[in-house]
């Protein structure tokens, strides 16, 4: 699991930094391990341990832990991309992106149109502005049909889609019984079955030419379910089960390992999203700049790998294991949640 970080933070001096900072010094391999070699193995170095008996002993548990952190991590991406590498051409690669017309869709896509690479906005409304290699398609994502209707019209226009950002997302900020059916299946519709849909229109193509590229962008409430979001912490749970689960599919059921899955993972955003929400604003558990976490997307995208995006990192770190704490702590920090989300 990565988090991404930005250097420097668009959100100050939070938790992400600092684990930035110790990633890069005491446990960077390539900086622990010459300076253990040089205590160990040199007369200065010994001199020095000689004065201060315990620093060796600190220097070979911090190279020991930076080996086994990279090893894991080098494990971890290897075995997300099945042991195959790819290439990508950006000139020819066509990039479908849902609810791209604003918010971190929008920024994602410009991001991606900067770069004269070919993206397809699937979305209600327009978006204000498009880049030259940017096309918007109107489309309602919970109809299969109008999402075979747009695909036919993407394929005239740009050639078959290579990757599919599934981004658009709703949220109706309402407990159990005060939303209403409709509200409830529209959230599910939009934040989950959207994703079979979808992937039911691309990826035979991306299957077919074992070539391609899924990115789920989830959310960090589909780990931590939260009181007044309850709907929708269910349904990102749902978008991160079925990331997992194509994941396998595309190395057991179709053969195509080379297909690649991104889940993103994100906490609170400053997007019109949570304009009716109060989320906290920590050091430790930052509401993210739309910027960080669009940037973190692409530069994933642009690695042509599968992997994990968390953001941030310190609060995803927590999120990501809560259902293997005790049941006490799960309970109290659900419950704390309640705070931040007051809507009604």
């Amino acid at each position: 699991m990565a988090s991404a970080r930005t250097w420097p933070s668009r959100e100050g001096f939070t938790a992400d930094v600092l684990g930035t900072l110790i990633s890069r010094t005491i446990l960077d391999p390539w900086k622990v391990i010459p300076l253990f070699a040089f205590a160990q193995y040199t007369a200065k170095g010994q001199a020095l341990l000689s004065s201060h008996p315990k620093l060796l002993k600190a220097l070979r548990q911090l190279a020991a832990l930076a080996l086994l952190s990279r090893l894991s991590s080098w494990l971890t991406r290897r075995t997300l991309n099945n042991g195959f590498s790819d290439s990508y051409d950006w000139n020819k690669e066509v990039i479908v992106i849902t609810g791209g017309s604003n918010g971190i869709g929008q920024r994602i896509a410009n991001l991606l149109g900067e770069k004269d690479i070919k993206v397809a906005i699937l979305d209600i409304s327009p978006p204000d502005s498009l880049p030259n290699s940017t096309r918007f398609y109107q489309c309602d994502i919970t109809s299969p049909s109008e999402i075979a209707t747009a695909a036919q019209a993407i394929r005239s226009s740009f050639g078959r889609p290579t990757i599919l950002i599934n981004n658009a997302g709703v949220c109706t900020g309402k407990t159990i019984l005060s939303s209403t059916p409709e509200q409830t299946r529209r959230t599910f519709d939009i934040n989950t079955l959207s994703h079979y849909a979808l992937a039911k229109e691309f990826l035979p193509d991306m299957v077919s030419a074992n070539h391609g590229m899924v990115v789920t962008i989830a959310s960090q409430a589909g780990y931590a379910v939260t009181p007044s979001m309850v709907d929708y912490s269910a349904s990102k749970a749902a978008a991160i089960a079925f990331h997992e689960g194509l994941a396998a599919e595309l190395v057991t059921r179709y053969s195509a390992p080379r297909v690649r899955t991104v889940l993103v993972t994100q906490g609170f955003t400053k997007t019109a999203f949570i304009k009716d929400l109060t989320p906290e604003d920590t050091w430790f558990n930052p509401l993210l700049q739309p910027e960080s976490v669009a940037e973190a997307v692409v530069r994933q995208v642009l690695k042509g790998e599968s992997g994990v995006v968390v953001l941030p990192g310190s609060a995803g770190w927590i999120a990501t294991r809560l259902r293997g704490y005790p049941g006490w702590f799960q309970h109290l920090l659900r419950c704390r949640l309640e705070k931040l989300m007051r809507t009604e």
